[in-house]
């Protein structure tokens, strides 16, 4: 299956966090959009891999994802290696994404920075005819994405171009609570944890609206790139 877009993470919540309105703007405008978690995200401190797992699937219908995979790689452990590029360069293989988009290079979780470096290298040396990745015993062929686009995490940057999700935001919120054992959800007897609080689901939601602000609509996320962008018809998606 060819997507329009294909969405990496470093965790299973993080694109639904960082970019789950314009994962749903796309789906609704015809874009095939899919997500890749790198990790199962077993190191945190609430819920555990099947859980995780049952919540990815149930945030998957909400955004109406056509693939949603895990690559399982140890969760604290994103490194930039040969194996795992590998692994990155047959998904990209797999699915042809016109653009892909990746957690921005500076951020407080150190798998977020890892998982970009690893993303942004093996989206160019896919596109190499000389690495060779095989899938169902047959070679691949060699796809670059055109375009890298970088979503926000904890620290803030300045975009390149904002999305307007106001239309979208009360769905993409939808999807985030899907989450059930890693946000706020009143009674949970767990250990709180920077992500667990009602403040965090608070600071989602007043990012979304400085950003949405920032292009005169109610509710925005932001993404940066360093190349330049063309639009068609005012429509970022054609690139």
């Amino acid at each position: 299956m060819k997507l329009d877009a294909l969405f990496f993470a470093a965790h299973p919540d993080d694109a639904e966090l960082s970019c789950g309105g314009t994962i749903i703007k796309m789906v609704k405008s015809g874009k095939k959009a899919g997500i890749i978690d790198l990790t199962q995200g077993e190191l945190g401190t609430r819920g555990s891999k099947s859980i995780r797992a049952s919540e990815a699937k149930d945030a998957q219908k909400i955004l109406g994802l056509s693939i949603r995979e895990n690559l399982k790689i140890k969760d604290g452990q994103i490194e930039n290696s040969p194996r795992n590029r590998l692994k990155i360069i047959s998904v990209i293989r797999t699915f042809q994404p016109s653009i892909i988009f990746m957690p921005y290079h500076n951020d407080r979780h150190p798998d977020h920075i890892n998982a970009n470096k690893l993303i942004k290298e093996s989206a160019f040396y896919s596109g190499l005819q000389k690495i060779s990745t095989k899938k169902n015993g047959k070679t691949q062929s060699p796809h670059r994405p055109r375009k890298n686009f970088f979503y926000m995490q904890t620290y803030t940057f300045e975009p390149s171009f904002i999305i307007d999700i106001t239309d979208e935001f009360s769905q993409k919120m939808e999807a985030v609570k899907s989450y059930g054992s890693q946000f706020y959800k009143p009674g949970n007897k767990k250990p709180e944890t920077f992500i667990s609080s009602r403040n965090f689901i608070e600071y989602i939601e007043a990012r979304a609206r400085f950003y949405g602000f920032m292009i005169g609509t109610k509710y925005g996320e932001p993404f940066y790139t360093p190349e330049k962008i063309r639009l068609n018809n005012d429509n970022l998606f054609d690139q």
